[in-house]
């Protein structure tokens, strides 16, 4: 029996909205996107477990309670191994294309030499996605349909943010495989609990980053500054002190939380989930001016 039922296209973002924001924080997590495309998947050489080895599952859960303590949190409902918001808009890799790019197109940077442009060639652990060559007007949907409005949605949050608060403090929240792979500068070495980036010192101020740093310590965390990871797009595009605007990402182990061959969520998720809500409480009742400024 056939159905007259439509079924609602997914949005590229949410938006966790307080009624009133309190604080002047936003949070964003532009890799927990879990909604894969049918034409994707079809165009794909790998299975679904293995298309999500890229995705930062779960993330906008653990740092949920932004909302909570008066700060929205933005995430991308997309999967970053289809359109990766955390890149420039063009970084695309001619090796994918049956056509030639625009000249306007970045083929040149370190990430997409290593596969993993706005639109990725591989998935994190180095394994080719695609079954055929892509065209640069599929591509160039993607970016319309799913990039360019999740970075409005986030400049609209940081505008709105500044008007209110006079400054305005980005938290890009993402996650990380437990031991470096291929596609990283740590092949195989064990990682930290979390990682805080902020593209050495250029993107928020170092009282910030030890602030959060030692309230991830008292709570038994080993942290480290910087390394494997100092920041991706998000951070640096966004990341202007002088202008008032800081940006500091959080990467977290998914070994705290998440079975990462099955992608499911394992037992300590519920600890670190709770964790994390401290941190965002701690920051909510910081002092803002000392935030502000060194």
């Amino acid at each position: 029996m056939s159905s007259d039922r439509t079924v609602e296209p997914v949005p590229p973002f949410l938006i966790e909205r307080p009624k009133r924001q309190t604080i002047p924080f936003v949070f964003a997590s532009g890799h927990s996107g879990s909604t894969y495309p049918d034409e994707f998947v079809q165009a794909s050489r790998l299975d679904p477990i293995t298309l999500r080895k890229s995705e930062d599952a779960f993330v906008n859960e653990l740092f949920g309670a932004a909302m909570a303590h008066g700060a929205p949190l933005l995430r991308a409902t997309f999967p970053r191994a289809w359109c990766d918001p955390n890149r420039e808009a063009w970084e695309l890799d001619p090796r994918m294309f049956e056509d030639r790019l625009p000249a306007f197109v970045n083929t040149k940077s370190a990430r997409v030499f290593a596969g993993l442009g706005t639109v990725a060639r591989v998935v994190a652990n180095g394994e080719e996605i695609y079954n055929r060559k892509l065209t640069f007007d599929e591509v160039a949907k993607r970016i319309e349909d799913a990039y360019e409005p999740y970075h409005a949605a986030l400049r609209g949050l940081i505008d709105e943010t500044c008007k209110l608060f006079g400054h305005c403090i980005v938290i890009d929240c993402h996650s990380m495989p437990s031991v470096g792979g291929p596609m990283d500068n740590d092949p195989g070495n064990q990682r930290v609990d979390m990682v805080l980036g902020n593209n050495h010192g250029a993107t928020c101020h170092t009282r910030l980053m030890n602030y959060v740093e030692a309230v991830l310590a008292d709570a038994g965390y080993q942290v480290r500054i910087n390394n494997p990871y100092s920041g991706g797009f998000t951070t640096r595009h966004y990341g202007q002190p002088r202008r008032g605007i800081q940006t500091l990402q959080i990467e977290v182990n998914r070994a705290l939380y998440m079975d990462e061959q099955a992608i499911a969520k394992a037992a300590g998720f519920a600890q670190l989930q709770a964790d994390l809500s401290r941190l965002i409480e701690a920051l909510a009742n910081y002092e803002p001016a000392s935030i502000a400024a060194d």
